[in-house]
């Protein structure tokens, strides 16, 4: 009877050698575990990311809407408040146009008692949901993401008028949203003032 030597499996290293220290081979059913639990975890750190950069983008949007809103409060004001700055006697209406949301200032800026010169008429007007102005080059935007703009119109009595050359005091309110983030119950910023025509 003849008798064999018992073998012992070795793994062989790349060099042929058997290497006892060689990590153990990887089983397919190994691999597909781990294949899943890096699946799992990739897809909730992209989860993740994915809302926090929707955040982000929610936040600086509502930040520039309000801080637009406040520009374009600021700005109408001192238009208004300025209407009707020329030569006196005056031959010119301040506001030839006083709707709720559309208002024509005139300034004459050069003096010659005549509306014709750029920059002299002003047009401001909500369109949609974005609020222009129109200084003779086109009308550009101002605010996008206006819920309501309203403008309100008093007399030198401070009481409601609607002919243009009797307004004395102008009452602007513009409630803006983010662009990002327009949903009905989203969150909204409120800016209203009280303007009085100095040259009138």
């Amino acid at each position: 009877m003849t008798m064999y030597p018992s073998r012992v499996s070795a793994t062989v290293d790349l060099d042929g050698r058997a290497c006892g220290g060689d990590a153990s081979p990887v089983h397919l059913a190994d691999l597909l575990v781990a294949m899943a639990i890096f699946g799992l975890v990739s897809a909730g750190v992209f989860t993740v990311l994915q809302e926090g950069l929707r955040v982000y983008a929610v936040g600086a949007s509502r930040a520039e809407s309000q801080q637009s809103g406040r520009v374009a409060v600021e700005r109408l004001a001192g238009e208004i408040r300025t209407a009707g700055l020329g030569a006196r006697p005056a031959m010119f209406a301040a506001i030839s146009v006083a709707e709720p949301t559309h208002i024509v200032l005139h300034h004459d800026l050069d003096g010659d008692g005549v509306i014709a010169g750029n920059g002299e008429t002003i047009i401001w007007r909500l369109t949609g949901k974005t609020l222009s102005r129109d200084a003779g080059g086109g009308a550009q935007p101002i605010v996008d993401g206006v819920r309501s703009f309203g403008l309100e119109y008093l007399d030198a009595a401070s009481l409601p008028v609607q002919v243009p050359d009797e307004v004395r005091t102008v009452l602007i309110t513009i409630v803006t949203e983010a662009v990002w983030d327009a949903a009905e119950r989203s969150p909204v910023t409120v800016f209203s003032t009280r303007v009085r025509l100095r040259n009138r």
